[in-house]
């Protein structure tokens, strides 16, 4: 990666019953669209892009495995198809929280059981957890509802697991969690009891980061140490848990991270780093205790601290172990946060005596993935790599999950991304063009705007380049001539960009304002692409070019903060909603100045979003989330409140069906009580409902858009499961 760090996504500031599963809190609903409303889902192939922060082999089913998000949910390997299953796209809009996987767990004795702790955030504005338990390998769920707070997406997220089936008794469940203790679950994980931890919990700590099963002990890790406290507990009845005698102490072995038991050598591996990560780590070690005797030694590969080619430091932690199910005494551990000498797997056959990095011979194939060379030459091994896999049916098939993909080997020497089928982006933006080559044009939290030139494959450009960006705030075209598309987002090179063959190429602008770098804001550019209108921070002015970027200049009257929307078919004419104050304001002399014209709408959300009908001069709708979907078709002097709906998120228009007048809507919201995604063919009269329980991804309220040549083609920015699109079935 370039030097600025991934962003974790949007944050979604909104505000111990079993049920089966699809469920929206707690109530079974029937996956049954309206009538005609039938369509097929599948993924815009973009190859990842997110944080897989825990991968888990089966121990005693080859070919199994399972894989966690921290935003994204949680997937099973199906080995002949090749590729990962989604196992938690059910989980719907007011659950939206759930869509963070903490933690997962099998059941060795009883292949079809799978448990997931789900929880996003444990900060107050977020809900408690769940418990997901299924029998048949998350093909269907039940669930539990916790009273406590997870937090997969927060710090330690690469962590655990902290979910662990005790070996003793099948039925029993181990749960460590954040700021609430440890919780045990003796009916398969049906209900919950906190249980006597000796470790008190801190309201801002990690709490239990760690379960793993050692013979019949289970040995729990604690975060909130300050590394003389002990930071490791194990139980041999499972009531009473006492400190592991003799275990590290110390800076570099402060928060135990990972552990992973050789059951022939009876040694227990643990990774350590004086933080949880997957930021902020500066040093760590790794060592192994022998249960049998109770001795620990240290086995760190590289110790922390050493000196870089150019003169700096190289500090970095330690996150994933595993043990090779197959040859005793070899395991793989990897670094985390080591940005200056790039993070590596090191490998050991000899129980920690010696240690090879993986890395320096690696072949890495990402012809499947390009976007992973982020607009260098190359790809990286690896980056916050927390979550490694080994095959217990095959010592060399090692995987390791990063901060945008899930690389793994046959032959400890090629590498390629073993991702088909998840896929993790927070998309932000989406244009789908009236021509050309492309369908979709993309901008996501992270990997910037993607060019799909085909909607099952990886873009073969990658992401767009000159410049990179890591995340994208602005996307827009040109309606009269689409070739033109600006893009602007958070990068070093520069934050605006200009193309002139839709989005294939870019061109950065000569000049941005001042504010353009530390608070880089939606775009918008005219109908015949010669004006350009650049919106910034709440307390900053929107700013105008008339030379494709190569000038700017202040625009007083535009309101701070504001979404820029350009008319389609007037190239004088732009709007923007004032959130504020719940002011519409228009320009009629291609964004020079602004007025006034409709007030008194509902304000106070900067989530309000402003949608124009292509094709129609004037003709604006305004979703305002649950004080519903509003229209004009007087160029904003007046609006009227649609009838036919009771709260929209987001609105988009696509190709017209047959016969009718008016562009197809798309909207992300709701007609009764169910917030679901919805087409109306008739100008928002009626509405039917397009897609089904199965398919919900959560919060999906960012944007929406219809293809403008594939009449019902839709594309849903979803928050942690890339682009969704959903064509009817025939």
């Amino acid at each position: 990666m370039r030097a600025f760090r991934l962003s974790r996504r949007s944050v979604l500031a909104a505000g111990a019953a079993v049920a089966a599963l699809p469920v929206v809190q707690g109530r079974a609903r029937a996956a049954v669209p309206a009538a005609g409303g039938a369509y097929r889902w599948r993924n815009v192939v973009q190859g990842g892009t997110g944080f897989v922060t825990g991968v888990l082999f089966h121990p005693s089913v080859r070919g199994l495995a399972y894989a966690r998000t921290d935003i994204g949910g949680a997937y099973r390997w199906d080995d002949r198809a090749d590729r990962w299953i989604p196992l938690t796209d059910h989980i719907g809009w007011d659950d939206w929280n759930l869509l963070g996987v903490e933690a997962m767990a099998v059941d060795p004795a009883h292949p079809g059981r799978l448990y997931l702790a789900l929880g996003t955030y444990a900060q107050s504005w977020a809900g408690n957890g769940a418990v997901l338990r299924s029998e048949d390998r998350g093909a269907t769920w039940k669930r539990t509802d916790l009273t406590v707070k997870l937090g997969a997406n927060e710090d330690g997220r690469g962590c655990g697991e902290r979910l662990l089936v005790d070996l003793r008794d099948s039925d029993t469940l181990w749960l460590g969690t954040r700021h609430d203790g440890l919780l045990r679950s003796t009916d398969r994980g049906a209900s919950w009891q906190a249980v006597n931890f000796p470790a008190a919990p801190s309201a801002t700590g990690q709490g239990v980061t760690l379960l793993v099963a050692a013979g019949r002990t289970v040995y729990a890790g604690w975060g909130d140490s300050d590394g003389r406290s002990a930071n490791l507990w194990r139980t041999a009845d499972g009531t009473t848990w006492e400190a592991v005698p003799g275990q590290p102490t110390g800076t570099a072995a402060k928060v135990p991270i990972r552990a992973a038991y050789d059951r022939h050598t009876r040694e227990l591996y643990v990774t350590y780093a004086d933080a949880p990560g997957p930021n902020g780590q500066s040093d760590g070690s790794v060592h192994k205790l022998r249960t049998t005797n109770g001795t620990w030694t240290e086995v760190t590969p590289v110790r922390p601290g050493g000196a870089t080619d150019d003169g700096g430091t190289d500090s970095f932690g330690y996150g994933g172990v595993a043990v090779d199910a197959r040859r005793p005494g070899t395991v793989v551990v990897s670094t985390n946060n080591r940005w200056a000498l790039v993070d590596t797997l090191y490998r050991t056959t000899d129980g920690g005596r010696t240690w090879k990095s993986l890395k320096d011979e690696a072949v890495l194939d990402v012809s499947e993935t390009p976007y992973l060379k982020w607009g260098a030459g190359q790809a990286k091994f690896g980056w916050w790599i927390q979550a490694v896999g080994l095959d217990p049916f095959d010592s060399e098939h090692v995987v390791h999950g990063t901060g945008a993909t899930l690389y793994g080997t046959r032959d400890l020497k090629h590498w390629a991304p073993e991702i088909r089928g998840l896929e993790e982006a927070s998309v932000r933006r989406l244009i789908s063009p009236p021509a050309g080559q492309a369908h979709l044009i993309s901008g996501s939290g992270d990997i910037g705007v993607m060019y799909h030139e085909r909607l099952t494959a990886s873009p073969s450009r990658g992401m767009a380049s000159n410049p990179v960006f890591g995340t994208a705030t602005g996307l827009a075209l040109a309606t009269a001539r689409p070739s033109y598309v600006v893009r602007a987002g958070w990068g070093d090179n520069g934050n605006g960009a200009y193309s002139n063959d839709g989005g294939r190429t870019w061109a950065p602008f000569k000049a941005q304002p001042a504010m353009a770098k530390s608070a880089p804001g939606p775009i918008a550019t005219n109908a015949d692409g010669r004006v350009l209108l650049w919106s910034f921070g709440a307390a900053d002015p929107g700013f105008r070019s008339a030379d494709n970027g190569g000038t700017w200049s202040e625009v007083a009257s535009f309101p701070k903060g504001a979404v820029p929307v350009a008319d389609p078919v007037d190239p004088e004419r732009f709007y923007a909603l004032d959130t504020g104050t719940g002011t519409l304001f228009a320009s009629t002399d291609s964004g020079a100045t602004f007025t006034a014209r409709a007030t008194g709408l509902h304000s106070g959300d900067s989530e309000f979003q402003l949608a124009v009908t292509p094709g129609r001069s004037g003709h604006l709708w305004l979703s305002l989330k649950w004080n519903g979907l509003y229209r004009s078709t007087d160029g904003g002097a007046s609006f009227t409140k649609v009838s036919s709906c009771r709260a929209s998120y987001t609105l988009g228009f696509g190709k017209a069906a047959d016969g009718a007048p008016y562009p197809a809507l798309y909207m992300v919201g709701s007609t009764e009580a169910i917030t679901a995604v919805y087409r109306s063919d008739d100008e928002a009269r009626t509405w039917t409902r397009i897609n089904d329980d199965r398919h919900q991804w959560g919060w999906i309220g960012a944007t929406v858009t219809g293809d403008p040549r594939v009449y019902g083609r839709v594309y849903i920015a979803t928050n942690g499961r890339g682009v969704q699109y959903g064509e009817p079935v025939r």
